[in-house]
C-alpha cells in the first residue's frame, strides 16, 4: 500500500512539470554549448591574428636580409616532412572521433583520440630531435632566433592540444559523459586540433619550403 502510494506520487511529481520547463532546460544546455564553442572561435581568431603579425614579421626579415637563411643555419627538410605528414593526417584521424562519437560509438571515438594523441606526440618527439640535430641554437642569428620562436611557439599549442585530447579521454571513462547527443569537449578539442595543424602547414611552408628558393 505505501509502495503504490510512493509510486503515485512519483507520477503527480513528474506529470506536475510542464514540458516547457524540461525544453526551456535543453535549450539553455545547447546555449551554453554554443558558448563554449563561440569562446574557443574567440580565442583561435586572437591566436591567428598573433601568428600572422609572427610571420609578417619573419617576412620583412627575409626581406631584408642578403642570405636567408645564412650560411651555416640550413634547415633539414627531410624530418620536417615527416612530421608533417603526420600532423595533417592526425587531423583526419580525430575527425573520425568526432564522426563516432555523434554515432554514439564513445569506445569508437576514444580509440580515434587515443590514436591521435599518438601522432601529436611524435611529432613532437620528432620536433625535439630536430633541435637537437641542428648545429645551431637560438641565439646564433636572426634566421635561427626566428626558427627557434616560431616553431616552439607552435609546439606549445601541439601540447596544448595534446591536454585537451587526453582531458576528453579522461572524462571519457565516466559513463554517459559523452553521446551522440552530448560532445561539445569533443568538438572542442577537434577544432583546436585543425588550427594546429593549420597553423603548422602555413609554418612549414614559410620556414622549411621556402628556404629551397
Amino acid at each position: 500500500m505505501q509502495g503504490s502510494t510512493i509510486d503515485a506520487s512519483d507520477t503527480v511529481l513528474n506529470s506536475s512539470v510542464p514540458p516547457a520547463v524540461t525544453a526551456t532546460a535543453a535549450e539553455h544546455h545547447e546555449e551554453h554549448q554554443d558558448f563554449r564553442v563561440f569562446g574557443l572561435m574567440t580565442f583561435l581568431i586572437s591566436e591567428s591574428l598573433m601568428f600572422g603579425g609572427f610571420f609578417a614579421t619573419y617576412l620583412l626579415l627575409r626581406g631584408g636580409a642578403e642570405a636567408w637563411p645564412p650560411e651555416g643555419t640550413e634547415v633539414e627538410l627531410l624530418l620536417p616532412a615527416i612530421n608533417t605528414i603526420i600532423l595533417v593526417s592526425s587531423s583526419f584521424v580525430i575527425h573520425m572521433g568526432d564522426t563516432a562519437v555523434k554515432k554514439n560509438d564513445v569506445k569508437g571515438m576514444r580509440l580515434w583520440y587515443a590514436v591521435t594523441a599518438l601522432m601529436g606526440a611524435i611529432f613532437l618527439g620528432g620536433q625535439v630531435y630536430e633541435y637537437l640535430s641542428l648545429g645551431y641554437g637560438l641565439t646564433t642569428n636572426t634566421f635561427s632566433n626566428c626558427f627557434y620562436l616560431l616553431t616552439g611557439f607552435h609546439g606549445l599549442h601541439v601540447f596544448v592540444g595534446l591536454l585537451l585530447i587526453l582531458g576528453v579521454l579522461w572524462r571519457s571513462r565516466r559513463q554517459g559523459h559523452y553521446s551522440n547527443i552530448k560532445h561539445t569537449g569533443i568538438e572542442m578539442a577537434e577544432i583546436y586540433w585543425h588550427f594546429v595543424d593549420i597553423i603548422w602547414i602555413v609554418l612549414f611552408t614559410l620556414i622549411y619550403i621556402l628556404t629551397l628558393f
